[in-house]
């Protein structure tokens, strides 16, 4: 009872309604990233795309979101997240109402360009907020959990898309979706201030366990050569793990469709429940970092285990993939395979937290610059392979090869050594959570 009461309380408060926001930020981007997976057998059929072109939109998303990845960082750190949040989700709005509109490639292509320019700066600035309002302590669950809101966002899409194009066309649901976006936008900009002692509802006590506020950089010089080394290893690391997120966010519903025959709305069911896997996988990873350095006081065995054996288990599960082509089988592996995958998340995303607090937006730019990469390749690999041999279990080679990969370059990060010493309380363990 002692314990709902701590979680209770934790959630009411300030700092936990802002982790709230956060949580439904993450959810509502990663709709608005997969919407365009889940309704591609209909957008294929009413404008005559082949798997190419298809996969050419998939990877438009990703091109401004690659090239902003570190300047939206870097903007989230001069000008603070509430602006910067503020302004992105008013293009990504814009941007998912004009793809319903859309007309053929060209513009189809266009609309998801501007979405990419619209979420580019969203996860370096709320990496940026947690800096300022999550505790030392609980950075990996922070990142696990708005991370598990990301992939109920994927969970939920492919049904809820697959019912509203019943409803109201492809088209119309993009429009609904794009609508309902706006809510958020308004609630952040009112509930949300960079400087938690700004804030009206925080208390005292709450304040205290916070990280002393890093203030916002404006005219502050950034050393981009030196950061952009040290998160090296890291951003690599990370494309790694991107290449299988992006072909499943993007391929997954018409893997099921077009490999089992199924209609759109199984495809959607069985693409769904691949998802709900990552929303527990996420979850546990963030726990998992947390409570391994709990226990130990080690850093880098609480970040490096949790994404090593994410990346093993996972290259494991992927395997049946290729041999066997019964559904439920095939369900359950990529299912598990992803969970897996998830585990990598809550500690990778605590990385640039850990080792450059002044720089959190920038570092974590850095960082998800690997899997924007990945978010262009992969999806455009993938059609062409299938154009090419019309064999869909043969891209998921690739994941296997990068998974190991990443598996092995995990070594090579050190959170445990900080960038330059950073105005904020020590790293020490606190209670389990």
């Amino acid at each position: 009872m002692m314990r709902d009461d701590r979680v209770t309380r934790r959630l009411v408060s300030a700092p936990g309604i802002v982790l709230v926001l956060l949580c439904l930020m993450y959810a509502i981007t990663y709709v608005d990233r997969v919407n365009v997976g889940s309704a591609a057998p209909a957008i294929k059929a009413e404008l005559g795309l082949s798997n190419t072109e298809l996969g050419l939109v998939f990877s438009a998303f990703a091109y401004p979101y690659a090239l902003l990845q570190i300047y939206g960082g870097w903007v989230s750190d001069r000008f603070g997240p509430r602006v910067t949040l503020f302004a992105c989700g008013l293009v990504w709005v814009v941007a998912t109402i004009l793809t319903g509109l859309a007309g053929g490639v060209v513009s189809l292509f266009a609309a998801r360009v501007l979405l990419g320019v619209g979420e580019g700066a969203t996860f370096p600035g709320a990496t940026r907020a947690m800096q300022s309002w999550i505790t030392a302590d609980r950075r990996g669950f922070a990142q696990g959990i708005t991370h598990a809101c990301a992939r109920l966002g994927n969970a939920v899409t492919p049904p809820m898309v697959a019912w509203l194009t019943v409803l109201l066309t492809w088209r119309g649901s993009f429009i609904v979706l794009g609508a309902a976006s706006f809510l958020w936008i308004a609630v952040w900009v009112w509930y949300y201030r960079d400087n938690p002692a700004d804030h009206p509802g925080i208390t005292q006590a709450e304040l205290a366990d916070l990280p002393p506020y890093v203030a916002k950089r404006a005219g502050a010089k950034i050393p981009w050569k030196r950061l952009t080394v040290r998160m090296l290893p890291v951003t690599v690391t990370y494309f790694c793990y991107g290449w299988t997120l992006w072909l499943y966010l993007n391929w997954l519903p018409s893997f099921f469709l077009h490999n089992y025959r199924m209609d759109i709305k199984s495809s959607a069911i069985f693409a769904s429940g691949v998802f709900f896997a990552g929303v527990a996988g996420d979850t546990l990873g963030g726990v998992l970092t947390d409570r391994i350095y709990h226990r130990t006081g080690d850093l880098k065995k609480a970040r490096r285990n949790v994404i090593v054996a994410g990346f093993v288990l996972s290259l494991i599960c992927l395997l049946p993939v290729l041999f066997i082509h019964d559904l439920t089988i095939v369900a359950v592996a990529l299912s598990a395979a992803f969970f897996f995958a998830e585990l990598v998340i809550g500690p990778i995303w605590a990385i640039p937290m850990d080792i450059a607090p002044r720089y959190s937006g920038t570092a974590a730019g850095l960082m998800n610059t690997g899997s924007a990469i990945a978010a262009i390749l992969s999806p455009t690999v993938f059609g062409v392979v299938i154009d090419l041999t019309g064999n869909w279990e043969l891209p998921f080679i690739g994941s296997i090869f990068l998974l190991a990969v990443g598996a092995a370059l995990a070594f090579t990060m050190h959170p445990e050594i900080p960038f330059e010493t950073a105005p904020e309380t020590s790293m020490r363990p606190a209670a389990a959570l």
